[in-house]
């Protein structure tokens, strides 16, 4: 009786440690990537909702004259890029349902990124090391941001650091291209005929002209836990902001609009102007020079909990 006794421990034992360990290797693998070396910890990355790849980033974009997109209208916001001789836009509208599209041209190229729950659209360098890197949404979200996934490594990226924080790149930095915020009708009479603009033809039936967020940009909720917060704003307050030689600083629009013209200020050594455009409303950084900076337009609450220690600017 003993023995059996003994043997019933025994296997009531192993088993537990099963489970244990099914448990612990399910808590490090969400959407089927691997968090056992995240450089933060796994319990902060959080499943979004789809699957990975669920929102399907745009691989292979087509783009046509303005001419030919007849969906958008004259206040509809834009994500725009200037490469070599030309201008291409990628409408929110599209990005809201994709969130990336990886845009090949020639030998090199752009990811465009976007996180509707941040509001940030950014643009990056996609090689790294010497390798052309394609990415796709991963599901999963850090901070409430956009977590992408580089498809050659599995890597895990956070969009708005810019920084891989998990998988066999984990802390590499991607380089930041500067975009800006633009409405349709400003873009086209900026650039010409020097512009592109992302089709609807992506490839996927949606509805471009609803936002699956609804009123999202204007609430004051947040969808998911954030590690970082201040009430000092409203949480969708949009700001301009720029990290540079380990300094932050932050540009709430409310404060460009009293200041009344482009603001010439400093961070981390580096002399800068803001300028500010009400009818958008966006805000762009150049140097002294006039040379673009690749800053962030964001909701404020989704600035601060990645930059705590942000210094932000107040009009005179």
């Amino acid at each position: 009786m003993a023995v059996l006794m003994g043997c019933r421990s025994l296997v009531v034992g192993l088993f537990a440690l099963m489970v244990l360990g099914t448990h612990s290797a399910l808590a490090q693998s969400k959407n089927g990537f691997d968090l056992s070396r995240a450089l933060i910890p796994a319990a902060d990355i959080l499943h979004g909702g789809p699957p990975r790849d669920g929102i399907p980033a745009i691989d292979q974009p087509r783009f046509v004259d303005p001419e030919a997109a007849r969906l958008w209208r004259p206040d509809d916001l834009m994500l725009t890029l200037e490469l070599g001789e030309h201008s291409f836009a990628y409408p929110i509208g599209i990005l809201n349902w994709h969130e990336i599209v990886n845009h090949r041209v020639g030998e090199s190229g752009v990811l465009i990124t976007f996180c509707p729950l941040c509001g940030t659209g950014i643009g990056f360098d996609p090689v790294v090391e010497d390798r052309y890197l394609t990415f796709g949404v991963s599901g999963l979200l850090y901070n409430s941001d956009l977590l992408m996934y580089d498809r050659q490594t599995e890597s895990l990226w956070s969009q708005i650091e810019g920084r891989a924080i998990a998988g066999p790149l984990a802390g590499t930095l991607l380089t930041r291209v500067a975009v800006r915020h633009e409405l349709w009708r400003g873009w086209q009479q900026r650039v010409g005929d020097r512009g592109q603009v992302l089709s609807t033809d992506t490839g996927h039936r949606r509805d471009y002209r609803r936002s699956p967020y609804g009123d999202y940009d204007h609430s004051e909720r947040i969808f998911f836990p954030v590690t970082h917060s201040s009430r000092r704003f409203h949480p969708k307050t949009w700001v301009l902001g720029w990290t540079h030689q380990g300094e932050s600083k932050a540009w709430p629009f409310p404060e460009l609009a009293k200041a009344g013209g482009p603001v010439r200020d400093r961070v981390g050594g580096q002399e800068v102007l803001v300028h500010y455009d009400a009818d958008v409303p966006s805000a762009s950084l150049t140097t002294a020079a006039g040379e673009p900076v690749a800053a962030i337009r964001a909701f404020w609450f989704a600035w601060y909990t990645f930059h705590p220690d942000t210094a932000v600017f107040q009009a005179p």
